[in-house]
């Protein structure tokens, strides 16, 4: 599965029930997307390395971009932006979970309900 960025935040805020759908999963994703906005929320150097230490623990793939990801990126963008308010970051990750053929989980469903290819999973904390 893929993760939303929402997600980890849930589990810094120290949410169980969003630690435990992790913990559960073998094969744990994350867009390089979101590891850029965990990181970039960071406070100072000791946050990121939280962050960095999160990451590394629990064993996330980070996905990189390619070229494929940040066409479908400027498609969905294109399609979704004035109808449903699709934001760039967002178009990102959904084009990685797509193009990666993985589900994506989220609290944060209406960010991504329009994409229809996407393998949206719903969580709610």
């Amino acid at each position: 599965m893929m993760y939303d960025t929402d997600i980890l935040i849930w589990i810094q805020r120290g949410n169980r029930k969003a630690a435990r759908l992790v913990e559960k999963d073998q094969e744990r994703s994350l867009s390089i997307q979101s590891y850029m906005e965990l990181l970039q929320g960071a406070r100072d150097k000791a946050d990121q390395k939280v962050v960095k230490d999160f990451i590394y623990a629990f064993d996330f793939q980070i996905l990189p971009l390619s070229e494929n990801i940040g066409h479908r990126a400027l498609v969905y963008v294109e399609e979704y932006a004035l109808a449903a308010g699709m934001r760039s970051a967002d178009a990102l990750i959904a084009a990685t979970a797509v193009e990666r053929n993985l589900e994506l989980v989220s609290s944060n469903t209406k960010h991504f309900k329009a994409v229809g290819e996407l393998r949206l999973k719903a969580f709610r904390p």
